[in-house]
């Protein structure tokens, strides 16, 4: 109650409605951090529903086709004449997806992807989300 009788929902020397909405508000978004490491939904390619797809080789043509987290229609692939050439690759893993991710490959990863060696890398974040690529 107030000096007056009446009752109040604060205490006079507490703060107003408006400085508690704002507190209230920051105290919530203090701590906030928001990570989407790949994002899933059931769209196409394989393994839908999120889970990833298997890395393989075309036996075919050579080419490795990489392991995507969390896929739902992205495709990436080395060709068999970039292994060869065994430089530093720039890889668009659009594929059936409707925006497109890249993934940046150095010249020794590329080579060690050549070799049968365990690569893995982040895609760019595109539509809020990354996806990690994994060769071999």
């Amino acid at each position: 109650m107030d000096t007056r009788g009446k009752e109040t929902s604060m205490p006079e020397e507490g703060v107003d409605r408006r400085e508690f909405a704002l507190r209230s508000v920051m105290a919530m978004l203090a701590g906030v951090t928001i990570t989407v490491s790949g994002c899933g939904g059931g769209g196409g390619g394989t393994g839908g529903g999120g889970s990833p797809t298997q890395p393989t080789t075309d036996p075919a043509t050579g080419d490795k086709i990489g392991n995507i987290s969390a896929d739902h229609g992205h495709r990436a692939v080395i060709t068999a004449a970039e292994l060869a050439a065994g430089g530093a690759l720039i890889l668009q893993i659009r594929g059936t997806a409707d925006h497109p991710h890249t993934v940046p490959l150095t010249a020794d990863e590329v080579v060690a992807i050549r070799n049968g060696q365990r690569v893995g890398k982040a895609s760019s974040d595109e539509d809020f989300h990354t996806h990690t690529v994994t060769f071999n």
